[in-house]
């Protein structure tokens, strides 16, 4: 910027002192830098504030020809396309401009694998304010009203400080939940009051000893922090399950290793497993006595679902301790990350369908299921995505890709390089302060509402107002050509208390292999 300026400045020097010849060029130069001016100072563009005058040329590609952006900018963290209608109608909610479709769908309605939800020739009135999820069980002392649509766990270090101001503050504006992430609580995620849900990983950021190990009493004085409504134990995250996250070295500032309690400069590689427990029963336990630390609150475990028989180990270890979590959180296959290796993000785990279906089903056949809450993450990021987690048996949804859209994020895919254009995914102050945290913090609170308002229209079509009374057979999935299925039909769907009175066929062979305590292959 500052070079074309100067040599702005030199051409109509040369105008005046030299030839006028050169009057044309100087005032092209000129329209330039105050163009550059202008995109520095203005403060809806993150992009153009990084990138002055040379990032209007991704607003030409967009304007010329969308396939062409969608191709070469705004691809999906793990290289699969993110659906380009789902994309702009993220971005449309986040700035308010979101406009009737003319022409009606685009999709192919006789595709095998298409989905729709069943509409009702009685719906009802659309409840206002849309229905909340009241969370905590038995054991909580402290419950909390979940919304249908939160911000997913996103760590400090992973996202800028700017990003994550902004999220937290959307989240205080609407009212809805703020997941932290692993990486440890920094004033970012207090600074602005929204509500937290503190994650807790292999790592123990922000609350760890020395070496490594859970360190209680510095967990309990953070959990009791107001802001701070539900702790969450992170057992593994669906885009890279089995392994640890990874923060590369470039990205480990002075402030990030203070919130992390980890070296500066060094890349911190979280352990792929707990060393806390070891069985399904020791998790369980580990559980309680996390409550019992955060004062009550609610307290739940985040994983990609894998085997069904060692889900239901910890099920059996539920059941013979007397303790269950207060909620758990489905992290789907096709969930995102800003750093995994490619075969994992593509061959391991379970997809968000499956792995929300196993969870419901094994709670409700061990008779668990009315004491725990069952959250969702995985590609959540329109008002059908949350129904239909809803029908597959979640009560709540978190999204952290699109919620990164409302914010500015362009999917450049630079996440792990420390050079994010957009200051999104960053820890470059340079680049971090082109985030405006009061513009991007009201896009997320206009997405988060424009989606949840989206999400109780849908069901009121449906025919019901609250989640508790969608049921499988209202979202069907065309099989072949000829032929469509209900969930009812096509998943098997347990009776409460089924699996300890007597499994069925399908759920036997694993049910006799889960044990509390060994977490069975």
């Amino acid at each position: 910027m500052g070079a074309l300026l100067l040599l702005a400045a030199v051409l109509v020097t040369a105008s005046v002192q030299a030839s006028p010849w050169w009057w044309p060029p100087a005032l092209l130069f000129l329209a330039l830098g105050a163009l550059g001016v202008a995109d520095l100072t203005q403060r809806t563009h993150s992009v153009l504030r990084n990138y002055p005058v040379l990032g209007h040329l991704r607003f030409v590609l967009e304007a010329l020809r969308p396939e062409l952006q969608q191709y070469f900018i705004e691809r999906n963290f793990d290289g699969r396309p993110f659906d380009r209608d789902v994309r702009s109608m993220v971005y449309e909610r986040a700035k308010g401009t979101e406009a009737e479709a003319p022409f009606g769908t685009e999709r192919d309605v006789y595709a095998t694998g298409y989905e729709f939800m069943v509409p009702s020739m009685a719906p009802k009135p659309v409840p206002d304010p849309p229905p909340t999820v009241r969370i905590g069980g038995p054991d909580c002392t402290e419950p909390y009203d979940m919304a249908l649509l939160n911000v997913s766990a996103m760590s400090f270090g992973s996202l800028s400080a700017n990003a994550l101001l902004a999220l937290n503050h959307g989240a205080a504006m609407g009212g809805f939940a703020h997941d932290t992430g692993e990486g440890g609580l920094s004033e970012y995620h207090l600074r602005h009051g929204g509500d937290l849900v503190w994650e807790i990983g292999t790592g123990y950021f922000g609350c760890r000893t020395g070496n490594g190990e859970f360190a209680p009493s510095e967990f309990a004085d953070k959990a009791a922090h107001e802001h701070i409504k539900c702790v969450s134990l992170k057992l593994s995250q669906g885009a890279k399950p089995g392994i640890g996250g990874v923060l590369p070295d470039g990205k480990v500032s002075s402030e990030i290793a203070r919130v992390r309690e980890v070296p500066q400069g060094r890349t911190v590689v979280s352990p792929p497993y707990h060393r806390t427990f070891s069985t399904p029963r020791e998790l369980v336990r580990f559980l309680a006595r996390m409550r019992e630390l955060a004062g009550g609150k609610p307290t739940g475990f985040k994983l990609c679902v894998g085997s069904r028989a060692q889900f239901l180990s910890v099920c059996k270890a539920m059941l013979a301790e007397g303790v269950t979590p207060d909620f758990i959180i489905v992290d789907g296959a096709e969930g995102g990350t800003g750093a995994a290796p490619p075969e994992f993000a593509d061959h391991l785990g379970s997809p968000l369908t499956e792995g929300l279906i196993t969870v419901h089903n094994a709670l409700v056949g061990c008779g668990l299921r009315d004491r725990i809450k069952i959250g969702a993450s995985g590609k959540v990021a329109t008002g059908a995505d949350v129904v239909k987690r809803l029908v597959q048996g979640a009560d709540y949804t978190n999204a952290a890709r699109a919620m990164m859209m409302a914010v500015g994020c362009i999917q450049a895919q630079r996440c792990h390089t420390n050079t994010c254009p957009v200051g999104v995914a960053t820890q470059d102050p340079r680049r971090a302060r082109a985030l405006d945290v009061g513009d991007k913090s009201a896009r997320v609170h206009r997405f988060q509402r424009a989606t949840v308002d989206s999400a109780a229209r849908i069901m009121a079509s449906m025919g019901v107002q609250h989640p508790d009374e969608l049921r499988p057979h209202m979202l069907r999935r065309r099989i072949d050509a000829l032929t469509v299925r209900s969930y009812a039909e096509l998943y098997d769907w347990l009776a409460p208390g089924e699996l300890r009175a007597g499994p069925p066929p399908a759920w036997a062979a694993d049910w006799a292999a889960a044990h509390p305590d060994r977490f069975t292959v």
